[in-house]
């Protein structure tokens, strides 16, 4: 579960991220006129098994029942927790596609369960928001070059700060960063740690460590990188920032 909306007298209006074709927006009639319908798995972070009757012709789809799965308890009872979750999951529901290619829709939605059991399960801070943000975009197909140059395709490596070109979503040689302009400054480090953090598997995040210059390097770059692709900010990120606060 994405997001839930009120709607007319009774109704509601649902964000699913679904396995088989990404997102999908579903209305479930009566939802909140009768207390033994959906009772109790309509609400945000739910893993849910549900049964939806898909409309043809751009109308939304319809719930018609869904089963409580798992509901992440954690994430209710911490401030933090719940931050970085709502945070994770509107990214998700502000670019993951309608529809899409099975394999790459399984894998968000295998993401997103993974992302939500890490946050249940650990301490958030800025190195796990830092870290969940670069892996979602990763599984949004949005992942940012973090090894060679994205104009020449040399190795990005060497002493000394590098030049990150946000709209090519990539470091840049030295080289190449003469001719350009509005280049951030990252070191190499910074994108080798967080090509360590690109592979490893989800629940093992907490083995990687990020000295304070890197992450402050990686909450910069992440930030305009995701911020070039989405135009606005996300509307979870001022509580995030206040909960977990700011390099």
């Amino acid at each position: 579960m994405l997001r839930s909306i009120d709607f007319g007298e009774s109704d509601r209006v649902l964000h699913l991220l679904v396995p088989d074709a990404g997102r999908l927006t579903a209305i479930a009639k009566g939802a909140r006129r009768s207390v033994r319908r959906f009772a109790g798995t309509l609400d945000l972070f739910n893993h849910l098994r549900v049964g939806v009757e898909r409309s043809r012709g751009g109308r939304m789809a319809r719930l018609d029942q869904a089963v409580l799965i798992r509901s992440f308890p954690p994430l209710r009872c911490d401030s933090a927790r719940f931050a970085l979750g709502c945070y994770v999951l509107e990214l998700i529901g502000r670019l993951a596609p309608d529809g899409g290619v099975r394999a790459d829709t399984e894998r968000l939605f295998r993401f997103a369960l993974g992302a939500l059991d890490n946050i249940a399960r650990s301490r958030p801070d800025l190195r796990l928001r830092t870290l969940l943000e670069l892996r979602a975009l990763d599984a949004l197909g949005l992942r940012p070059e973090l090894g060679r140059c994205v104009r020449c395709s040399r190795p990005a490596d060497g002493p000394g700060a590098l030049g990150f070109h946000v709209a090519d979503g990539g470091p840049v040689c030295r080289r190449c960063a003469a001719r350009l302009e509005g280049l951030l400054p990252v070191h190499a480090g910074t994108l080798r740690a967080l090509e360590r953090g690109l592979r490893l598997d989800l629940d093992r995040l907490d083995r990687l460590v990020l000295p304070r210059r890197s992450l402050d390097e990686a909450r910069e770059l992440l930030e305009r990188f995701q911020r070039f692709h989405l135009g606005v900010e996300l509307r979870s990120a001022p509580f995030l920032a206040q909960v977990l606060g700011s390099p």
